[in-house]
């Protein structure tokens, strides 16, 4: 069975994507350093994600930072991505997206695609298939996310209607009040992809990864401590 990938490459797809990469928050669970640095295969797991969505066709990125914005926008600046410095991060992810979206010109983006800068396995494919996802949604449908057994992943992509919605809205209410406030317009794009369920919040976590993938993460030397 051909994946979506075969059948509809991102270069016929008619969107213009707005990504937004959220990498403000404190990781005080994984003893308060930016999981977003860490590395895979030597390479960061931002800069990882940041080639992906350029793989994909995707140019139009920014980067919302907060807690060690310095030491992560040192290691992103050789890419063309635009940052932008959530001042209050401790107010919750939502103030970030916010910040994220309202970085982008409306009027040029069609579809707007928002990640989480700690997911590891989050390539060009599956970039590539969720978006085409998002263009064959239901009629009626504003917001797309992967479904994968039945429990929801990221990243998203919604459509300029949610993006307004939400830079209305105050407070903590973002994309998962969004959803369900609006649950006839939700897509849940049923997937047997797992990496979208993968993200790193705990050293736990790390251990689990390793364990179900074989392939270690590791610290930077420069790492914040």
């Amino acid at each position: 069975m051909k994946s979506l990938n075969d059948t509809h490459p991102l270069h016929a797809i008619p969107l213009r994507v707005g990504a937004v990469l959220l990498a403000a928050g404190s990781a005080s669970r994984m003893g308060g350093q930016p999981k977003c640095l860490l590395q895979l295969d030597g390479t960061s797991l931002i800069e990882r994600q940041i080639s992906a969505l350029i793989a994909a066709g995707v140019s139009d990125i920014v980067v919302v930072l907060g807690h060690y914005a310095e030491t992560i926008a040192a290691s992103v600046r050789h890419f063309p991505v635009r940052i932008v410095h959530n001042l209050h991060p401790d107010e919750g992810q939502a103030s970030s997206l916010r910040m994220g979206l309202a970085a982008h010109e409306a009027t040029m983006v069609d579809a707007y695609y928002i990640g989480l800068a700690d997911q590891p396995l989050i390539g060009p494919g599956e970039i590539t298939d969720l978006l085409a996802a998002h263009q064959q949604r239901p009629a009626g449908t504003e917001f797309t996310q992967p479904l994968v057994d039945g429990l929801p992943g990221n990243p998203v992509v919604f459509t300029p209607q949610v993006r307004q919605d939400l830079l209305l809205a105050t407070g903590e209410w973002g994309g998962r009040q969004w959803q369900k406030a609006h649950a006839d317009q939700v897509q849940r794009w049923a997937t047997a992809n797992p990496h979208y369920r993968i993200d790193l919040d705990s050293p736990e976590d790390l251990q689990a990864f390793t364990l179900r993938t074989g392939r270690a993460l590791h610290w930077p030397v420069s790492a914040v401590r």
